[in-house]
Formats: structure tokens, C-alpha cells, sequence
């Protein structure tokens, strides 16, 4: 297997959430996301509910409907919906929940709201997807893992810019790799500012070192929203090798490491 670990599907007429910080104004299918996977050799990929669509996961579970055994899902919902609902969405693929906290407050996940909800995630072996600034991981992490659940941070855990490594956030997010509940992904550099490939290259011993491989995934991000012009997949997985030269690290990473995590068989 080599599977991709983020990427999103959409159409640009398929109806928008009320509070967003980006609308595409082009279309990224399910038939091109297959495609992409097909032309850069992965076999499986893993497809997370854009930021811009809301809680209204449609158009990703069709994607997943079509393809049951190559696809996984990781949905946005409210924190009040239903077990029942997540249960549904359980048996359609999807094997997480998406908090993108950029540009939004921190939840409280000590509420008794929130509480109900991270215990459901926690139940059905589901992950947590973070993608928030390095700098409120110490707020947001432990309530997160004291509930029990797994939590998958998204994009070396997107450190300052001109901190880069040395981003207390980053370190405190190295920190936490003892715990066996957290996955990082190695994934759009780009996001990081215009020193994000440096500061990934710079970043991937220390994850290394305190997570072990079979605690580090990788996503093509494909397709690159807001930053289609500077980024391709082929290239994403070309840095890859970059980043891991030894071929069986990289198996790792792209096999070993997420197909338990995202529940692909064989």
C-alpha cells in the first residue's frame, strides 16, 4: 500500500458554509482525486471534509460510497450530533472528525457537550484531526488526550514561520510523542511560510526521534487550496524521498504508519 493521507474533493457549485476563509473557484472531483492517486502510485488515499463546505459531508461520502475499500474519510460535524449519526458515518468509511481551529477560537473541550461528543470519537476508535497553530497546542492537546482519544495534527503541526523549530508550540508538540496517541502528518510544507520546506526538513529528525515512524503519516494535500500555483502532487511525493532517502523509512510512513490508523485492510 501507499496511501495519502490528506487531500479534499469538491465542486464549486455545491453549497458553501455560512462562516469560511476561502470558496475555490474550480472543481476538484472524486474521478481527478483517483486519477492523482493513479498517476503517483498510491494505492489507498484518505479524503478530509473541506473547511469551506461545513458540516455538510455529502459530497465526500459519495466519493467514499464509490470506492469503500480504497477510500476513508474524515468528516466535520457539529459537537452536538447524534451518536447515532456518527455510527451511520462509521459504517460509510469516515474514521474521524476534522477541527481546522485557523482563524476560529479554541473549543471548550471541557464542557459537558464537548465532553459527550470527544467520548463518542473515543468509543468508535476514531481520530481527532487538528489543524491549529503550534503555538495553542498546550491549550488544546491535553484535554484531547485525556479524553482518550487519538489525535492526528495536521502539517508538521504548522510551527511559526520565523520561529520555525525552535516554536515553543512545535516543541511542546515533540513533547507529546511518548504519549502513542498522537500522529503527525508530513504534509504541505508550503503552509508553513515561505521557510516551510527548510523548517520541514529541519523538523523530520526531532518527529523522528520522539514519535518513531510508525507514528508519522504523509498527505499530498492535494489540491493544494489557496496554494495551487506553488505546489503539485507528484512534487509533494518526490519530497517525500527527499525527506526520508532510506526506502524503508519511507514504507513506513506511507504504508506501515496509516493503514492501521485510518483502518485500510490487507
Amino acid at each position: 500500500m501507499a496511501i495519502d493521507c490528506h487531500a479534499h474533493v469538491f465542486t464549486r457549485d455545491l453549497p458553501l458554509a455560512g462562516e469560511r476563509r476561502y470558496a475555490p473557484d474550480y472543481d476538484a472531483t472524486i474521478a481527478q482525486y483517483l486519477a492523482m492517486l493513479d498517476d503517483n502510485g498510491m494505492s489507498h488515499g484518505v479524503l478530509v471534509q473541506p473547511s469551506f463546505l461545513g458540516t455538510d459531508n455529502s459530497y465526500m461520502l459519495e466519493a467514499l460510497t464509490s470506492m469503500p475499500s480504497r477510500l476513508r474519510g474524515i468528516a466535520v460535524v457539529a459537537p452536538d450530533i447524534e451518536t447515532d449519526a456518527l455510527q451511520v458515518l462509521d459504517r460509510q468509511g469516515v474514521v474521524g472528525v476534522r477541527l481546522n481551529l485557523l482563524g476560529r477560537p479554541d473549543p471548550v473541550f471541557t464542557s459537558r457537550e464537548w465532553s459527550r461528543h470527544l467520548g463518542d470519537i473515543s468509543r468508535l476508535g476514531w481520530q481527532v484531526e487538528l489543524q491549529a497553530e503550534a503555538g495553542r497546542l498546550p491549550a488544546l492537546l491535553p484535554p484531547l488526550l485525556a479524553s482518550g482519544c487519538t489525535v492526528v495534527v495536521d502539517h508538521f503541526g504548522k510551527p511559526d514561520p520565523v520561529a520555525g523549530i525552535d516554536d515553543p508550540g512545535f516543541r511542546y508538540l515533540l513533547s507529546v510523542g511518548k504519549s502513542r496517541q498522537v500522529w503527525v502528518k508530513l504534509s504541505a510544507a508550503y503552509r508553513n511560510g515561505s521557510a516551510g520546506r527548510a523548517i520541514a526538513q529541519a523538523a523530520i529528525p526531532l518527529l523522528k526521534a520522539e514519535f518513531g515512524l510508525d507514528r508519522l503519516v504523509w498527505g499530498s494535500d492535494w489540491p493544494h487550496t489557496q496554494f495551487e500555483r506553488v505546489a503539485n502532487p507528484a512534487e509533494a511525493r518526490q519530497i517525500l524521498s527527499i525527506w526520508l532517502p532510506n526506502a524503508a523509512e519511507c514504507d513506513q510512513v506511507l504504508d506501515g504508519s496509516p493503514r492501521k490508523l485510518f483502518r485500510f485492510g490487507g
